[in-house]
């Protein structure tokens, strides 16, 4: 099929040299086409296991930052309290 696309051999040699009809060979070529270009157009394309690995890692990552965050505004807030409190005294 792609040798067709790219001009290198006719639909009829490639439905002979494949045992299937010219038909068959002009069909895949439009479906094919239809569902690349749905594809572009949509911008979907199925994600590798890894990739979906990293996504939930870099998803744990933020998640942690987060609350790393918070502690240290915890922390930051209990020493002003700290200083503060031994200067009025």
């Amino acid at each position: 099929m792609l040798s067709v696309l790219r001009g290198e051999v006719s639909a009829v040699e490639a439905a002979r040299c494949n045992g299937v009809s010219e038909q068959s060979v002009h069909n895949g070529i439009r479906l094919f086409l239809d569902v690349g270009r749905k594809g572009l157009e949509t911008g979907s394309r199925r994600r590798s296991s890894r990739e979906l690995e990293l996504e939930a890692e870099n998803e744990e990552l933020k998640a942690a930052l987060g609350e790393a965050h918070v502690q240290l505004r915890v922390w930051r807030k209990g020493a002003e309290y700290l200083g503060s409190s031994r200067i009025s005294r």
